[in-house]
């Protein structure tokens, strides 16, 4: 089960499919834009839970497991872009 606050963008509960795969997708290539290999496994669970809903959990672990650095770039980014949706 994920904490409240790990519901955020694409981890929000209720999103229409449609906009889960959107958010999905923009955290991904954020991810491997900045961090590049070092987030491979994060991009990967991004990929898989475009399609199977219990690769949420991983993926939020996995972008928690970056380091500092590349974590707050990738929020930061994604957050300027969903922003400026």
């Amino acid at each position: 089960m994920m904490a409240g606050v790990d519901r955020w963008g694409p981890f929000s509960a209720g999103l229409d499919p449609a906009e889960q795969r959107a958010r999905l997708r923009a955290l991904r290539q954020t991810a491997r834009l900045l961090a590049g290999p070092r987030a491979a496994d994060l991009c990967r669970l991004l990929a898989q839970a475009e399609t199977d809903p219990a690769a949420l959990e991983p993926a939020c672990r996995a972008l928690d497991g970056l380091t500092a650095t590349d974590r707050r770039q990738i929020l930061a980014s994604y957050a300027a872009l969903a922003r400026a949706a």
